[in-house]
């Protein structure tokens, strides 16, 4: 059986920590450029875009 490659899976979680960090900062610079252009249309309070939005899921009944 192969042993695990640690170096390789830490380092697939770094690149998707900072990939996540950089969509963060580009939506957070969209969002405050939004607000001093207003390029979208029907979101005068400044809310997200409906596909920035998480849904919530139906729970189950138990």
């Amino acid at each position: 059986m192969a042993t695990p490659n640690y170096g390789f899976e830490k380092r697939q979680r770094e690149l998707a920590k900072k990939k996540k960090k950089e969509e963060k900062l580009k939506a957070k610079a969209e969002r405050k450029s939004g607000v001093d252009s207003p390029e979208t249309e029907g979101s005068a309070d400044g809310d997200e875009e409906a596909g920035g939005q998480p849904t919530q899921e139906p729970q189950a009944p138990v």
